[in-house]
Parts: structure tokens; sequence; C-alpha cells
């Protein structure tokens, strides 16, 4: 039997539905702690739906290595620990030590090895080509928003058949969708988007939560 829309039901989700989804998963203890400290400080973090977008997607490959543009702070570790595979290794980038080292103590406090958090304090198109083609599960970008285009073009190269790359902030506040917009940054969103439709090893999917997470398996 075919399925048939309520009598003047919507096309589209409404901003409660949305926020139900964002709000459906109940995060792992070490990731939802970390989350509500930032809140609680002001400080920018993840969605909700956004951590356990990480951590689902972690778990579904189950993930041994994994690379992060961009710490930004402890919630993006302890959200793809939380679906690592338990001897999982994370390289994370970022040119801030200070929340590199946030984010190692609180990994370490959520009970993962040191062995198993790999901070590298630097430029990510710098460190990103020394790392080893076709080696990794899942590529988080989460930098600067200016490169995302260059992020994406090393994470089809690292991953390996079946991985995982995830773009935060794929719809950057809502300007995305308002051609009007032509902020640099929001220009090179459209750039990354149009990136990962072109590249034939990539199989995308956009999912409207947080500020947009755009998803893509590579062949």
């Amino acid at each position: 039997m075919a399925l048939r829309k309520p009598d003047n039901g919507p096309d589209l989700l409404d901003s409660a539905s949305l926020g139900l989804a964002e709000e459906y998963v109940y995060l792992a203890d070490a990731p939802r702690t970390a989350r509500e400290d930032a809140l609680i400080a002001g400080t920018a973090t993840l969605s909700n739906g956004v951590a356990a977008t990480l951590a689902f997607f972690a778990k579904l490959v189950d993930a041994n290595a994994v690379v992060e543009v961009g710490a930004a702070n402890a919630v993006t570790a302890l959200a793809l620990f939380s679906g690592m595979n338990p001897k999982g290794v994370l390289t994370t980038i970022d040119t801030e030590t200070s929340d590199q080292l946030e984010a190692k103590d609180a990994v370490a406090a959520a009970g993962v090895s040191s062995r198993q958090f790999r901070p590298i304090a630097g430029v990510a198109l710098d460190v990103l080509p020394k790392l080893t083609d076709a080696a990794y599960d899942l590529v988080f970008i989460n930098g600067d928003k200016l490169e995302y285009v260059e992020y994406i073009a090393q994470a089809i190269r690292l991953l390996r058949s079946g991985g995982i790359v995830i773009v935060n902030d794929a719809l950057w506040h809502n300007f995305v969708a308002d051609l009007r917009n032509d902020d640099d940054e929001t220009v090179i969103a459209r750039e990354a988007l149009q990136a990962v439709l072109d590249a034939e090893e990539l199989t995308p999917l956009l999912i409207p939560l947080g500020q947009g997470v755009l998803v893509a398996l590579r062949a």
C-alpha cells in the first residue's frame, strides 16, 4: 500500500521536528559532559546531533584510524572515541596547542590510552600531505573554512575504500542556502559541497543537524 501524506501536512520538517532530531540521541557520558561544560563556559562546540553523528559513523566503520582537522575542543575527540574501535588511534591536527591539550586531558580522564591520541600542532595543509595514503577509516573536517576544498581533496587520498569523510558546518549558519550571501566562508562552503558532488570516489549525504553535516562514503 502506498504511503499518503496527511491532509495539510507540510512537505518539510519544521523547527520542532529538527529540534527533536538534534536531541534524539543521548550521548555517552564523556562527550555529553564535555559538551555541557563547553556550553556553560560559552565556548563554541558541536551540537548534540553532530556529536552523535560522529559517534555513529565511527562505530559504523569500526574506526581504527581517524584524522581530525581542527581540534576545536574535547567534545569532538570524545565523541569520536565513543564510537571508535577500543584500540583505535585518533590523529588530531590544529594550530592551537591549548585546544589539543584540553582534548588530551579529557581523553585521558575518559580512560583512553595516551598512545591512542596523537595530537599534531601545525597547519593542516602542511601536515595532511605527510600522512599515509588509504590508511584511514574516517576523516573529520572542522578546521579553517577557507581551506575546506583542499581538506576534502586530502581526505579522498587518505581514506581507505569504504572510509568516510565528515564535514562540519556544511550549511554555515544558513548562509550557504542564501544565494545572496557571498562571504568568503560561504562561497568556499558551497565550493566544498560541489567538490564532494563532483568527486567520482565519493557518495555524499547532507544531514541537517547542527550547522549542517556533509558525510561521504569513499568507493
